[in-house]
């Protein structure tokens, strides 16, 4: 099953990171009150981009590490000023990756 990365722009301006095999409808919860907390009090704007992985597996190692960046990182990264690999760490030696799999899927800004 296809897992995807989105990034969310709030209505304070800040960047909610996430993973749904659906975002437009995971958009929706969150614009109604029903998704993650932190949107329930950071009211969704629109979708900045999402990011489609091969498996969920995938998609939480790039939550990780895409929630560790800063709201102005995040917005490089939908712009496509970074790339997704370019922010997770390179693997171990001999460790299977699967974000070769990684393709950005633009939703428009």
């Amino acid at each position: 099953m296809t897992w995807f990365l989105y990034l969310l722009e709030c209505s304070d301006g800040s960047v909610y990171t996430g993973i749904a095999t659906d975002v437009e409808a995971r958009f929706e919860k969150h614009a109604s009150g029903a998704g993650a907390r932190y949107t329930r009090s950071r009211k969704p704007v629109r979708v900045l981009a999402s990011f489609e992985l091969a498996n969920r597996s995938s998609a939480s190692r790039a939550e990780y590490w895409v929630k560790r960046l800063t709201a102005d990182q995040k917005r490089a990264l939908a712009a496509g000023g970074r790339t997704l690999e370019s922010v997770m760490p390179l693997p171990e030696p001999g460790l299977a990756v699967d974000v070769e799999d990684v393709e950005r899927k633009g939703d428009g800004a």
